[in-house]
């Protein structure tokens, strides 16, 4: 693999992780909203994440066999889609807020702020670490060239 395939693989890295932080950004924003019914409340969302193959990344312009790599080599990841979590919301009993149904119940979404958190923080350091991948390829390129003048 040559070091030019690493900033694609990398790239693609921070692109799904910047999405995963967008939506751990919606789900802590949404945390404490409220709705008069369950089908009205938000609902955490997940980002899912799917290893792209070669020919998806034949399709982006870059070729396998240019490397000698199998076609069944795993080149990158990319989000698949984003869902829904399926977990219970919590329908709290409040019958003063504006909010409430003829019951008194409000409904809560279904996110849970320290998961949020934990998951930021993981996105994070996913984030760091290919991007501290990219400058390391950049150097070795930069050495390299430098190797080729001499």
């Amino acid at each position: 693999m040559s070091l030019n395939n690493i900033f694609a693989i990398s790239g693609s890295a921070l692109s799904a992780q910047t999405v995963r932080l967008n939506t751990v950004a919606s789900n802590i924003a949404n945390a404490e909203s409220v709705a008069s019914s369950a089908d009205q409340t938000y609902r955490a969302r997940k980002p899912v994440f799917e290893q792209m193959m070669t020919e998806a990344m034949r399709e982006r312009g870059w070729n396998a066999s240019d490397d000698g790599l199998e076609a069944s080599s795993g080149l990158g990841v990319h989000v698949a889609g984003i869902v829904e979590s399926d977990a219970p919301l919590q329908p709290r009993y409040e019958p003063n807020s504006p909010m409430a149904n003829e019951e008194g119940y409000v409904f809560y979404p279904n996110v849970n702020p320290v998961e949020e958190m934990a998951d930021m923080m993981s996105a994070s350091r996913s984030f760091q670490t290919n991007v501290e991948i990219m400058n390391s390829a950049k150097s070795m390129m930069q050495k390299m060239l430098t190797l080729g003048q001499a």
